[in-house]
């Protein structure tokens, strides 16, 4: 299986972690693969998505193809041509 380009698009305020970008592009076979070469190109965003523990931060949304990850079966899904993944920063409070 060959690498194919995923668009991941980020919000404003972690644009500074990938040089100012709200939109970045990695090359990766899995949906895996895409989050770990995305957060080797730009490892500043790992403290804001993950915990310590790896587990993905209460306040942060990952969507596949505008579907969360928490909707998905599984994540270990190969990555086609056209695939997004957008990162979404969670408000809370009152």
């Amino acid at each position: 299986m060959a690498p194919i380009a995923l668009s991941v698009t980020l919000p404003g305020i972690l644009a500074t972690c990938a040089g100012g970008e709200n939109t970045v592009t990695v090359e990766a076979e899995t949906l895996p693969g895409g989050v770990e070469a995305l957060l080797q190109a730009y490892p500043l965003l790992k403290v804001h998505l993950f915990k310590d523990d790896g587990k993905l931060r209460e306040h942060v949304m990952l969507l596949y193809n505008d579907q969360s990850f928490d909707w998905l079966e599984s994540t270990d899904i190969p990555l086609k041509e056209g695939d997004r993944l957008t990162v979404l920063q969670l408000v809370s409070g009152g």
